[in-house]
């Protein structure tokens, strides 16, 4: 990749990113929401069979099945909560992986060569004397764009355009 294609693609990923933030703020706001509605009503139901409104059997039917609903609020708050940081900081690492492969396959011994080949391809076939990599994803989607945007590039007069290539 070229290194202002890099610097492009890091940019998207970061404005990806503050998308992804206002959606998950959305969503966790909405989660809290459904978790404090489920608390009123678990107050609520307690002062009614306190004050003998109900019988206990509807309220500890209710109550479970309540607290039920809010554990299962609370996994979805935490996976929302995990998912907050290793989103961008992944898909920067992976980028700048894939930019920098080639130099640092040089620079190392033989057994973490073989890591780093591990780690972005698999089954590559060896055909008439040509390597043929298979990439692992996302280095094959990588992989691919790049070429196509390397190959019309060199057939473009202009630069505009020429990014619409990383855009999906």
């Amino acid at each position: 990749m070229d290194e202002e294609i890099l610097e492009w693609v890091k940019t998207a990923l970061k404005s990806s990113h503050e998308a992804e933030e206002c959606h998950r703020i959305e969503a966790l706001a909405h989660l809290q929401g459904q978790y404090d509605k489920l608390q009123k009503r678990l107050n609520a139901i307690y002062l009614d069979k306190l004050d003998g409104e109900i019988t206990r059997e509807f309220y500890e039917q209710k109550s479970s099945q309540w607290r039920r609903e809010q554990e299962g609020i609370l996994r979805k708050i935490e996976k929302h909560q995990d998912a907050n940081r290793a989103y961008l900081d992944e898909g920067i690492r992976l980028l700048e992986l894939a930019q920098h492969a080639a130099i640092l396959y040089e620079k190392q011994e033989m057994p973490e060569k073989r890591r780093l080949l591990n780690f972005v391809c698999s089954n590559s076939i060896w055909k008439d004397g040509k390597l043929i990599p298979n990439y692992r994803k996302p280095f094959d989607l990588l992989a691919v764009t790049n070429q196509a945007y390397q190959a019309e590039k060199t057939t473009s007069s202009s630069e505009n355009g020429l990014f619409d290539f990383w855009l999906p």
